[in-house]
């Protein structure tokens, strides 16, 4: 199904009984509701009715477009938003590869862009291009320390790789190879795979021919379910490691026993039940899935959660911003990235953020969780 802007933005004002019109502040928002992202933008389609009417006194407009997991769809959804909608802010998208070309939006317009994407590219290294890009999701870097971290204290010297042949998957090799020798670990193999695939036999045949003690798999989803249940299906009895791509219900239901143990380090969001009652990471999860299931009569999965969080980060920041303009200038849009830039000690279910001029990620290892795959769903690991 094709969405149109104004079937969108329609069903988001009608939502959130707000009119497009009349908004006084514009947020623009790019999501893969359809095509091969769809498993990210749908639960993000959906948080749209959830969020807050008003920021700050300010009616809030969600004007929603779907990229159809393009890229060049993606880039025109952004350039349409800033030129035709004259949003203030943008946000989006769902996928690494459509989010790229986005950066050239957000700097051609001096428009603050927060991306819902995995890829460490779309904020670092820090240059011009990404001054204004802003991005929810933990960085590659943070996570594959947490977990290389934990498999080194478990005594695992030998670690095999299986990993997509995409950006998410190489951006984790690429922190993996690059961390592995600091702490003493070798990697035997760099196997990879299409998302698309239906077989990794070949792959984890070479994996184990290399008698790794642990197995790492860099894949997001459902696809991550393959080359577990492949070494499983082949006797391997090492542990294996995950990413936090594979923290939704759809994994576990789909890998069934094949999938139980494996560990990876990843959100609060996952394990939000398993931390004290007076966590602010718990309360953070707590408000989203009560305002998420109000309007879908469901529970929330992660990819959802990162839209919540990336307005979360503009209530923090459109207050201070109206101090310095109003809503629909150049100045609001520069005084809100400002804002942004200095967002500090904000719970979200993503993690603890605090920006800054060289970090527009904002986390560090109190975001990190060791999360582990028990009893058929995810538990805080000890």
């Amino acid at each position: 199904m094709r969405l149109g802007l104004a079937g969108l933005c329609m069903l988001a004002a009608i939502a959130l009984g707000a009119s497009c019109a009349r908004a006084e502040i514009k947020v623009g928002i790019v999501v893969s509701a359809t095509g091969p992202g769809s498993a990210l933008g749908q639960p993000q389609l959906k948080t749209v009715a959830a969020l807050p009417k008003e920021i700050a006194g300010e009616t809030i407009t969600y004007i929603v477009l779907d990229d159809e997991s393009d890229s060049v769809k993606g880039l025109q959804n952004a350039r349409r938003l800033v030129i035709q909608d004259r949003v203030d802010v943008l946000i989006g998208s769902s996928l690494t590869p459509v989010t790229m070309p986005m950066l050239d939006v957000a700097l051609e317009s001096k428009t603050p862009l927060l991306s819902m994407a995995a890829s460490t590219a779309i904020v670092q290294p820090m240059d011009d291009k990404r001054k204004w890009a802003f991005k929810v999701v933990p960085n590659d870097d943070l996570m594959a320390k947490a977990i290389l971290k934990h498999i080194v204290r478990s005594g695992i010297k030998t670690l095999g790789y299986i990993g997509v042949s995409d950006g998410y998957g190489e951006g984790y090799y690429q922190e993996i190879s690059r961390l592995a020798p600091e702490l003493g670990l070798t990697i035997t193999t760099h196997e990879v795979y299409a998302r698309a695939d239906t077989s990794v036999t070949g792959q984890a045949l070479k994996v184990i021919s290399t008698n790794p003690e642990a197995v790492f798999i860099a894949s997001a989803g459902t696809p991550a379910v393959l080359p577990q249940q492949a070494l499983r299906e082949r006797n391997y009895a090492g542990r294996i490691f995950q990413t936090h791509g594979v923290a939704t219900q759809e994994f576990i239901n789909l890998g069934k026993d094949n999938v139980e143990g494996a560990v990876f380090a990843g959100e609060a969001f996952s394990i939000a039940d398993d931390l004290p009652a007076d966590s602010p990471f718990r309360r953070a999860t707590e408000d989203f899935v009560s305002a998420y299931q109000a309007v879908n009569g469901s529970k929330p999965n992660i990819f959802a959660a990162h839209l919540w969080d990336t307005v979360a980060l503009l209530k923090r920041a459109i207050p201070v911003s109206l101090k310095a303009a109003s809503p629909g200038t150049a100045e609001f849009r520069a005084a809100l990235r400002d804002a942004l830039e200095r967002s500090k000690d904000v719970y979200l279910n993503n993690g603890l953020s605090n920006m800054s001029p060289t970090d527009h990620n904002g986390y560090d290892e109190r975001s990190a969780f060791l999360i582990k795959v028990e009893g058929g769903r995810f538990r805080l690991a000890q």
